[in-house]
């Protein structure tokens, strides 16, 4: 055996011998929740969230972070079960506190709005009395004027609900006069009217608020990666702009420019 052939032997086997260390995989719940998370389980699911864990998986290689897809309904069920080790984008209304975590504080803010169709003479005050109008509403979701109370028979018979599972379709409900109000995330509302903006002049926005969005991450208590570590990771993200840059797209932003509490 020549010398050349006995040297990529042993090269081989020493290769073999090396430990190979993989990325930990950190599973991260999503359901449909424009414009975080759309269609999670599709072949390419679309949104700030797979955005996000596209970038963290390009910043580091100790971890690998993959899509879990979930629903409104069973999501904190599924974090306590360990289907997935972490959530995204929880805000404090939406009863997890029941469910085993720890959470991050993302200080990433949002809001949800009423929308009306506009009309000679509506103002504002169309907005102060949600008693008697048709009202659409994203079904699962929880709301303020209900006291976060998401039982689909309850909105149905205390307010009148038409409940889908779009807000285009709730936007189009208003246009066709099946509905008064929909009340629509404010970072949906806006990337709707970037892509229509002929329709900009159709609606009435309400400069009230129904909800203000504080989101947080939840973890499982046995996740592959804590708060703190996941906080160190956005930070980095956010060390070169690549993170507001992230927010922007969606019409989101971090007020305050931190990650921590």
């Amino acid at each position: 055996m020549s010398m050349l052939v006995r040297s990529l032997c042993l090269g081989s086997l020493l290769c073999l011998a090396l430990p190979v260390w993989a990325a930990e995989e950190v599973r991260v719940g999503a359901y449909h929740f424009p414009p975080y998370m759309v269609k999670p389980e599709s072949a390419e699911p679309k949104g700030l969230v797979p955005d996000l864990l596209a970038a963290l998986n390009q910043l580091q290689t100790a971890y690998r972070f993959v899509l879990v897809a979930t629903s409104t309904m069973r999501r904190y069920r599924d974090l306590g079960s360990g289907r997935f080790d972490l959530i995204l984008f929880e805000s404090p209304q939406w009863g997890w506190q029941n469910t085993s975590h720890a959470a991050l504080n993302l200080h990433i803010e949002d809001a949800e709005v009423y929308v009306a169709r506009a009309r000679p003479g509506r103002d504002q005050s169309y907005f102060d009395e949600l008693k008697g109008k048709r009202l659409a509403l994203y079904n699962g979701y929880h709301y303020g004027f209900a006291d976060f109370n998401s039982d689909q028979q309850f909105l149905t018979e205390h307010f009148d609900a038409r409940l889908t599972y779009s807000h285009d379709s709730n936007l189009v409900m208003l246009m066709r006069d099946r509905a008064d109000i929909a009340v629509i995330t404010h970072s949906y509302l806006r990337l709707y009217q970037d892509r229509h903006p002929e329709l900009r002049a159709t609606f009435l926005v309400s400069q009230r608020v129904d909800q203000f969005y504080r989101h947080q991450a939840l973890f499982r208590p046995q996740a592959p990666v804590t708060p703190e570590r996941f906080a160190e990771l956005l930070q980095a993200l956010n060390s070169d702009g690549r993170l507001d840059r992230l927010l922007r797209r969606y019409h989101l932003q971090n007020p305050s420019g931190s990650l921590r509490d």
